[in-house]
């Protein structure tokens, strides 16, 4: 006989401007029952918004929040204020940074004092973090709280995979690659083993998480072997507004010819580059989309994101010696069938055949019936990996 402990466990996943945050009954698999967002935070027109468990979107409301503590404040004081809050036994973080941490984990005092330590290592996001799970700890210190980290993922890379080629004194404190995005790559395998693609287990899989921020991910057996996100999350792939990967000479020239300092190259590179900067129009891909047959700069945009991840899909396939499936997933892998169908062109020599029709209707296989590789499009979910982790490491839904 199973029974399912009725506990509920609220997600909080903290952006640069942003808190979204979703309610889960739970049991197998966590069912959603509330969920929203606080966005433009530090900017006017702060808003929450939020969905009932159908999705149907209900009535937003302003609130005053100048940075990620007070829009902490009002979101815990409107939570407070639904009926299924009282039922919370956990709350899931994502936070991004983890090091060297390969689990999600309680927060302990030592724990917080341990992100506190590691926030030089992401200044856009970690502060933030660590800011909503201490006002959750202050407001309801008996309630437990867990953190999920986005690098726990890509802890199985080999060393070649993490080492920089700097000098040796600054790995040992620290300085490597790391990789982000690995709470979504863990939705997509669970996903993928769902559906029952044997290369989930034992196979060679290349991820493409191509959202605001994009990132791809080589996986053979289960485990993470490569990424192209780096010791940050500005690393690797063109994205809206993050540049990737750039010649390093570029910050010391800038600093010479334009009196650039490292702050404000640091602003540059991550909100002011990316399909921004080269398009100098807009940072969406859908905005580029619709665009470029009239604007050169669009279309150079959505070309140099297009050209960049295929090479590294190319690259990654190489170091997995070869290709069994792929997979897109985020807002742009997602939703841009030209996108994908761009990225996959001439890839046939990796065994990548794509089926038009499939791919127009954003189908679940987007792949030919005779194509040597499986292309998938699979929606990721973060919160609902947030919250499947915590009921695993709580033990909120278990069978009797």
């Amino acid at each position: 006989m199973t029974t399912t402990i009725q506990t509920s466990v609220l997600t909080i996943n903290g952006g640069s401007s942003s808190i979204k945050f979703v309610l889960y009954q739970t049991g197998e698999p966590p069912k959603r029952t509330l969920s929203g967002k606080v966005d433009r935070i530090g900017l006017s027109g702060t808003n929450l918004t939020f969905h009932d468990p159908t999705g149907k979107p209900q009535n937003s409301r302003n609130i005053a929040a100048a940075d990620h503590k007070s829009a902490a404040k009002s979101l815990i004081d409107w939570l407070e204020e639904q009926p299924g809050f009282a039922s919370v036994g956990a709350v899931g973080h994502r936070v991004v940074h983890g090091m060297t941490h390969t689990e999600p984990e309680r927060v302990t005092p030592e724990l917080l004092d341990e992100l506190h330590r590691l926030r030089p290592y992401d200044p856009d996001h970690l502060p933030r973090e660590i800011e909503l799970i201490e006002a959750f700890r202050q407001r309801h210190p008996k309630l437990l709280q867990v953190a999920c980290f986005d690098t726990a993922f890509h802890r199985t890379m080999p060393r070649v995979a993490k080492l920089l080629p700097i000098p040796r004194r600054f790995d040992a404190k620290g300085i490597q690659r790391y990789g982000f995005h690995g709470l979504s790559y863990a939705y997509l395998m669970e996903e993928l083993a769902h559906l029952g693609d044997p290369a989930a287990t034992k196979g060679r899989v290349i991820l493409a998480h191509l959202g605001n921020g994009a990132s791809l991910a080589a996986v053979r057996d289960g485990k993470s072997i490569d990424t192209s996100m780096g010791f940050t999350p500005t690393a690797g792939l063109v994205m809206s507004t993050r540049s990737g990967d750039l010649d390093p000479g570029l910050a010391p020239y800038l600093a010479r010819t334009e009196q650039i300092t490292t702050k404000q190259f640091y602003e540059m590179v991550n909100h002011e580059s990316g399909l921004l900067g080269v398009s100098e129009i807009s940072p969406d891909m859908r905005d580029l989309l619709a665009q470029e047959a009239a604007d050169v700069r669009a279309a150079e945009a959505v070309a140099l994101f297009c050209y960049q991840a295929k090479k590294w899909l190319g690259s990654f396939a190489a170091a997995l010696g070869g290709l069994d499936t792929l997979v897109f997933a985020g807002g742009i892998g997602e939703n841009c069938p030209s996108i994908r169908a761009r990225i996959c062109e001439e890839l046939d020599f990796l065994g990548i055949k794509l089926d038009g029709s499939r791919n127009t209707a954003n189908a679940e296989v987007i792949s030919t019936d005779t194509s040597p590789a499986t292309v998938r499009v699979i929606r990721t979910d973060e919160e609902l990996m947030i919250a499947r982790s915590v009921c695993r490491l709580l033990g909120l839904a278990t069978a009797t």
